[in-house]
């Protein structure tokens, strides 16, 4: 065996050490307990977003373009944003999103969705068409504002 043999051999030996592996699988194994812990005595969730009630909402209708701009509008047609206004790009984002889980569920038309406010103050949108509901936390005060604004 050359010394290059040897030397890459040893190499390769050395790549990962061993108690990393050993600690991955420590690792891997006590969550597995923690999991197996919570499911079995009925461990009640946590971190688990409770919806408040509604105090406002607004039904609106999103249509969009080939280039992607989204226009908002109320029920009787009046326009009241678009996706193309300063800081206002997530209403196309998420009129992409209700448009995506519309055809996923074989939704056809264009009916109206909601955007309310609830009672802790956070905005969601909820298409009763898919039965999706988005929370709008965690998404930037502007994105999460371009949408508090319609029901301002």
């Amino acid at each position: 065996m050359s010394q290059l043999e040897q030397q890459m051999r040893h190499r390769d030996k050395e790549m990962v050490p061993r108690f990393l592996v050993q600690a991955m699988f420590a690792l891997m194994a006590a969550s597995l307990a923690i999991v197996a812990y919570a499911q079995w005595f009925d461990v009640p969730n946590r971190g688990v977003l409770v919806e408040a009630p509604i105090v406002q909402s607004l039904d609106i209708v999103m249509e969009g373009d080939r280039s992607g701009i989204y226009e908002v509008r109320t029920i009787d047609g009046t326009l009241i944003a678009s996706s193309s206004d300063e800081k206002s790009g997530f209403l196309g984002v998420m009129g992409r999103v209700i448009d995506r889980e519309r055809f996923k569920n074989d939704v056809t038309g264009n009916a109206p969705f909601q955007v309310v406010r609830r009672e802790n103050g956070n905005i969601a949108i909820i298409d009763d068409t898919t039965d999706l509901r988005v929370e709008l936390i965690g998404y930037g005060k502007d994105n999460v504002a371009a949408f508090a604004k319609l029901l301002d």
